[in-house]
């Protein structure tokens, strides 16, 4: 370390800056319960010896609030005791509970603290974190229950024609629609790709095993998400038992802390386990997950975020791939700049740009301002 990063690195924590948005979908958007047409991106900055950090997380416009109770948790702390401002963080939320929201808060506090950790150190995060691949496989994820035959299908071409051969689609909203729309998904992309459904608890058990052999037989499915609620680890236990034996059962997207995974992975509950950046604690809480994964001897995949999962996604050897959801992936690449482009399927970390390698476009996002 220099003269210089080691002055920047001994900096402490200057401010926080806050930001929310709420960004209109392209399109209306819903799953198998609900239904949207906007988006909320809460975005933060921490500053440290001339330096800034980012952090976001997509949320509800509360988790500001929470943030804001955060500042005195952080401010005129030194970066280098990250560690132990997670746990400060945590603890202060504690009557508060730590799941939902407040999770959320600490996760893009988390993430700037990484990001401006990495730049005090002149390195990107890939290369803070290390790396234990080089690429970052993802899956094109949309196909809204909202969408029609032509737009689904417009869609996931479009994923084709960028090497993508991984595709998820939601279901359950209709069920008496699912084993169509489904085919046609399975018709429209390539031969040999692969073709995930996502339900959103959208199913009773009885459902959720009906469609799992529908899907497996009709459309060659080889992954089932999120089935029934994800605080069923008894029924999600009861459907991996009796689902087809090449389909996975993915579930974790709405994990906040890392007691709710073991508890998942000791249920036998996932074939998968899905954690996400910006809700799980974020950076700090994900490698702590794919730890767990290791234990479990489970693979890991993330969920949505795309830009946020590069660097953790290929440092943690139990990872599998990322979810490049449509709505995000389209909020990062207007208002963030060097947000990423899948080439032929993957992600691949910028090591020539410090830190995240992003950067906020407050300008441009102001006029979605809450």
């Amino acid at each position: 370390m220099t003269a210089g990063t080691e002055t920047l690195a001994r900096s402490r924590i200057e401010g926080l800056r806050i930001g929310a948005f709420r960004i209109p979908t392209d399109a209306p958007e819903s799953d198998g319960t609900l239904e949207w047409t906007s988006t909320t991106l809460i975005v933060v900055e921490l500053m440290a010896g001339g330096e800034t950090g980012l952090g976001y997380t997509y949320a509800d416009t509360g988790v500001a609030l929470i943030l804001s109770d955060l500042k005195s948790e952080i401010e005129g702390h030194y970066v280098a005791e990250l560690p132990a401002l997670w746990s400060r963080m945590t603890d202060r939320l504690r009557n508060m509970g730590r799941q939902g929201a407040t999770s959320m808060a600490v996760s893009a506090i988390d993430v700037a603290l990484w990001d401006l950790k990495a730049k005090q150190s002149e390195l990107s995060l890939s290369e803070l974190l290390g790396r234990s691949r080089e690429t970052l496989p993802v899956y094109g994820s949309g196909g809204f229950t909202s969408y029609s035959d032509a737009q689904l299908q417009t869609q996931f071409l479009a994923w084709a024609e960028r090497g993508i051969i991984r595709f998820k689609m939601k279901v359950g909203r209709e069920p008496s629609h699912d084993r169509h729309r489904v085919s046609v998904a399975r018709a429209t992309i390539p031969d040999g790709a692969e073709l995930f459904v996502d339900a959103n608890s959208a199913y009773t058990r009885a459902q959720a095993l009906e469609f799992a052999h529908a899907f497996v037989e009709e459309s060659n499915v080889r992954w089932l998400e999120e089935p029934l609620s994800p605080e069923d680890f008894a029924g999600l236990h009861f459907l991996r038992e009796r689902a087809p034996v090449h389909l996975e059962i993915a579930e974790g997207e709405y994990g906040y802390e890392s007691d709710y995974f073991r508890r998942m992975m000791e249920a036998q509950a996932a074939d998968v386990v899905m954690a996400d950046v910006t809700r799980c604690g974020g950076i700090t809480g994900f490698m702590k997950i794919a730890a767990l994964c290791e234990a479990f001897h489970l693979p890991l995949s993330s969920h949505c975020a795309p830009s946020l999962h590069i660097a953790p996604g290929c440092a943690v050897v139990p990872m599998r791939h990322a979810e490049y959801f449509h709505d995000h992936a389209r909020i990062e690449h207007e208002l963030f700049d060097g947000a990423p482009e899948p080439n032929e399927g993957v992600l691949r970390p910028d090591i020539t740009r410090p830190g995240l390698g992003l950067t906020f476009k407050w300008t441009d996002a102001e006029p979605y301002a809450i």
